[in-house]
């Protein structure tokens, strides 16, 4: 079905439901993004791509940032353009399926994404929507979150998903070596060449690329990364003309890129460009709600991997596990775990096998996060005493006000059950 104008766009896409649109950016009426918008509004379904000028990524990035599935550059090159509509119809086969953010995403490869809590519950709905487009993501996160897991999750929930998946560490890499390791090279294009290799972004043709540390890259291969995203090709080593590639581009850091852009580190134009959508992994104080569900799995892991009995863990020491900051994240908790599984007797893990860092433990409400607290002087008892005694008559004031319903009083805290039981036992309320 084809329509000369905005206008009779809408009209067509009225009654038909479309497998794709495929739209010009310059119509006599209007222009490309008014479709684009309009079909995330009144056909969120249905997958639009744009076709821009050449050259005009500005048009490219605004586009796939309002919901566009993807992009193509004029004059049209007919294997691109075909590509680009088997990627739209693999979305087919999703379609009509009801996606539930409570649930963990599980994926042929047995990957998951464990929890419940708030903040992960809308990490799932945004790696749902993200899977669906081939537009740049990155995903910004501390150590330990997890980020090339849900770089994963994307690739194996949406069209690429029996392409291949190629991560790189961008900081793993030697600065001399980069550029032959990501386009590759030809034979005797330098001293050692002994023969064509083919790079990494190359031998993704067709999946994902994900980059993780992209903040580590030198300043002359961010100017050919971003060569790479806006022109979809690469020249090899010694070669004179650049290769087609058909890859999508995924990026992580635990850096925070616009801070770097802002000190001349890292390249604006490249950041806008991998920065289309962000996804922020949360830290795991954040979500301790999460800390059970994660010490079961693991504990299944690492007794599977070492060939010993899955051993028990007490209250008590899920109750220490919970008052934790966990600076190192779900990696941290892992290690934790894989002491206290070698320490334990009697295939029980107790408070003392939960080996912590000194000074990480959670010493502040957070509903006095952020608030002006006069303390006065600091007394014999020190600011550590004083802070216990700030919390101390905030659980009892939260535990009156709901007649010592402890369920409740978590709630009105912003903590867990677990999180309560361990303060009121630690501060000797009961």
């Amino acid at each position: 079905v084809t329509a000369g104008d905005y206008a009779s766009a809408l009209k067509a896409l009225g009654p038909e439901r479309f497998d794709l649109v495929l739209t010009d950016m310059r119509l006599p009426d209007g222009d490309g993004l008014d479709i684009v918008d309009w079909i995330q509004h009144h056909r969120p379904g249905v997958p639009v791509a744009v076709i821009t000028a050449h050259g005009n990524v500005d048009t490219a990035v605004r586009a796939l940032k309002l919901g566009a599935f993807d992009f193509i550059s004029k004059p049209l090159d007919l294997g691109a353009l075909r590509k680009l509509i088997k990627a739209t119809l693999k979305l087919r086969s999703a379609d009509g399926a009801v996606f539930d953010a409570t649930q963990p995403i599980v994926v042929p490869s047995g990957l998951r994404l464990l929890g419940q809590s708030k903040p992960m519950q809308k990490l799932r709905e945004m790696i749902a929507k993200v899977a669906r487009s081939q537009a740049p993501v990155h995903i910004a996160g501390d150590s330990g979150t997890g980020k090339e897991l849900v770089a994963r999750l994307i690739h194996d929930t949406g069209p690429r998903h029996d392409g291949p998946f190629v991560p790189v560490n961008c900081g793993a890499i030697p600065s001399e070596l980069m550029e032959s390791e990501l386009f590759g090279h030809k034979k005797g294009s330098f001293t050692g060449a002994v023969g064509d290799k083919e790079g990494l972004i190359h031998s993704a043709e067709g999946g994902t690329l994900f980059l993780d540390e992209v903040a580590d890259l030198p300043l002359h291969m961010q100017v050919k990364l971003l060569r790479v995203i806006q022109e979809k090709s690469i020249r090899p080593v010694g070669e004179t003309r650049e290769t087609p590639v058909d890859v999508r581009v995924l990026s992580a850091t635990h850096r925070k890129l616009d801070e770097l852009v802002k000190s001349g580190k890292f390249r604006e134009d490249l950041y806008y460009r991998i920065n289309v959508i962000e996804l922020r992994v949360p830290a795991l104080r954040e979500r301790l709600d999460d800390v059970p569900p994660l010490v079961d799995m693991l504990l299944d892991r690492i007794a599977g991997q070492i060939g010993v009995t899955r051993p028990q863990i007490s209250d008590e020491a899920m109750d220490k596990l919970l008052s934790y900051s966990y600076p190192g994240n779900v990696r941290e908790l892992e290690n934790i775990l894989e002491r206290a599984v070698t320490l334990c007797s009697n295939e029980r893990v107790e408070p003392e096998d939960i080996q912590l860092k000194p000074g990480q433990l959670l010493t502040d409400l957070p509903e006095l996060a952020g608030r002006d607290v006069a303390v006065g002087e600091v007394g014999a008892d020190g600011l550590e005493g004083q802070l216990e005694h700030i919390q101390r008559e905030a659980i009892i004031r939260a535990l009156e006000q709901t007649r010592y319903n402890k369920t409740k009083a978590a709630e009105l805290l912003g903590m867990t059950f677990r999180q309560l039981r361990y303060r009121v036992k630690k501060l000797g309320i009961e």
